[in-house]
């Protein structure tokens, strides 16, 4: 294992994106990978492409996994996604993909196994954020644990694998400042669950909502045009 290496997952998305520039300026060589699982929103796939490269991350890898064979989310399955709602407030919303980012982390830690890393880095939050159980830090613990028992690295060789989430406790806006601080253009990132038909962000979803609020608490402009 290289403790200058590190495995990234990459949605396109606004956090995703930062988590990447901060382990670039941590002067990591980052390894991304993305999941096309059959995402109602699957522009964010070309948005990630955008961002690794502008980035400079070491690879990226776009794997293919159809969750909506499994559905129950709206984002994979034949159900609306909830606008104009706070995002803040009431149960885990219907766009939550039953456990996506156990599936996601797992995918990564073949990664970081593969290519030597013991950094597995990752976008969740859990201030501003919808409510997804495996966006907390008990989900995040739980996996460092499993990742040691469930590879050949942790279990014979005891490397331990950590999960790095260095946005979890970071409202919206902070994580906006720090990705500006640290270059970001956050034009080529995608954020909308529900794209309009001629290809805008809805921006009446939880995911706009929570950006807009982002870029409004800081008085800045947001660099990509939604249909609010």
């Amino acid at each position: 294992m290289t403790e200058s290496r590190a495995a990234v997952l990459l949605s396109g998305g606004l956090d995703s994106t930062t988590v990447l520039a901060i382990a670039r300026a941590e002067g990591l060589e980052c390894h991304c990978l993305t999941v096309d699982y059959g995402q109602r929103h699957r522009v964010e796939l070309e948005a990630a492409r955008r961002v690794a490269d502008a980035l400079g991350a070491a690879s990226h890898r776009i794997i293919t996994l159809d969750l909506r064979a499994i559905g129950g989310s709206a984002l994979t399955d034949d159900i609306e996604v909830p606008k104009d709602q706070d995002p803040e407030f009431g149960e885990v919303p219907v766009t939550y993909v039953p456990a996506r980012n156990t599936v996601l982390l797992s995918l990564l830690l073949g990664l970081a196994e593969v290519i030597g890393a013991d950094q597995l880095f990752i976008g969740a939050n859990a201030v501003d954020y919808s409510g997804y159980p495996d966006c907390r830090p008990a989900f995040l613990q739980a996996f460092e644990n499993l990742a040691s028992l469930a590879t050949v690295a942790g279990a014979e060789h005891g490397v331990r694998f950590r999960v790095r989430a260095p946005l979890l406790e970071l409202t919206k806006a902070e994580i906006i400042r720090r990705g500006l601080d640290l270059g970001v253009d956050y034009g080529l990132t995608w954020s909308c669950y529900d794209p309009t038909h001629d290809g805008f962000p809805c921006g009446r979803c939880d995911s706009c909502t929570l950006r807009r609020r982002g870029f409004e608490e800081l008085g800045e402009q947001d660099p990509v045009r939604h249909d609010f």
